[in-house]
Order: structure tokens, then sequence, then C-alpha cells
């Protein structure tokens, strides 16, 4: 499962532990809006064990449950993650997801909610995959390959993206991005709404 990770080890992810973001922001947020814990547990479809680890920050939350959580307090997915004293709203640059190598992760770089658009800067060490559950209708990706191969999983279809190669594709179904190559893979992915 895609999760948001505590900090690992390695140069690129050395950062601050994005979950004391999300924890701060969730609880911040849900005390706004006047809300128990269980109040906002129940409205994201979430258990309240798992509500009270993530406003603790110590746990590894799922990208899905952060979406719901993000739903349920009438914000969007990039005001959890974004630090709380960030003065630019749209810049973030904070990795979202980690995978079990450390060379592997997402990093969100900006969000932008004119409409809801994302940028990402996605790494994969070889034989890595983040696997994602079908995004509400309207959502779409947009890849490029900056860097490897990409093997790109779209519910019963597979297409290989070589270095320059991309990709637009409603993410509405499930998706993975493996790198079953035997080189890093660095990509760029935009998310937008």
């Amino acid at each position: 499962m895609s999760s948001i990770l505590h900090n690992g080890s390695g140069e690129e992810t050395s950062r601050p532990d994005v979950l004391v973001h999300v924890a701060a922001n969730v609880r911040r947020l849900r005390q706004a809006a006047g809300l128990s814990q269980q109040a906002l547990a129940e409205a994201a479809g979430v258990s309240r064990r798992m509500l009270v680890s993530v406003e603790r920050g110590d746990v590894n939350v799922s990208l899905t449950t952060l979406d719901r959580l993000a739903e349920a307090l009438g914000v969007i997915f990039h005001v959890l993650v974004q630090p709380p004293e960030t003065e630019d709203s749209a810049y973030i640059d904070e990795v979202a997801w980690a995978g079990r190598s450390p060379e592997s992760y997402g990093r969100l770089l900006a969000s932008k909610a004119t409409r809801e658009v994302e940028l990402w800067r996605w790494q994969l060490a070889p034989g890595e995959r983040y696997a994602s559950e079908p995004d509400s209708d309207g959502w779409h990706e947009m890849i490029v390959v900056v860097e490897g191969i990409l093997t790109l999983r779209i519910g019963d279809e597979t297409r290989t993206l070589a270095e320059g190669e991309f990709h637009v594709f409603p993410s509405d179904q499930p998706y993975a991005y493996c790198n079953e190559g035997e080189a890093t893979l660095r990509f760029i992915r935009n998310v937008l709404h």
C-alpha cells in the first residue's frame, strides 16, 4: 500500500518528517472545524485509533486515507502535507511517499487550487512499485520520464515509457508505476482535476 513514511536515510529524503506536518495540520483543522476525533474519523471513514495515530504523527498513513481526511475537513490534499508555516500556499517540496528503498520516493513539489493541480518529482529504485487505488471521476495524471524506463499499468493495460516519453490518462481506475529495469527511474508526475 502506498503510504507516507517517516524520514528515511539518503540525501533526497533528508527532510523534516512530513508526518509531523500532517499531524499538526489535521489536529489544527479538526479543532477549527469544531470536530471531535470520533466525528472526524466517522466523516472520513477511518477508525478513531487511526486518527489518533495520525494526529500523533506516529503512523504510516496511506495517501488514500489522507485524501479521505482532507475531504472530511473540506480542504485539498496538499493542505495536510504542507509545512504549517509556509507563506506560499503553492510551494510544498515535501516527500509524500517513500518506497522500501531509500532511492524510491514521491516528492510533492507544488499544488495550486484554482482547479486542483499537483506537481510531483518521483524516483523509483529497481524493482520498486507504487500502486494506487482509483481516483474519483475527473482526475487525470500526466507523466514524463526524465531518466530510465517506466512500466505504467493502467487497469488491464501495460505501457512502457522511455526517457523523454510521456503519457496522459484518466486515473479513475487502478494504476501503478513500476521500475522493472536495472537503473533508477526518475519521472515528473502532474495530477489534475
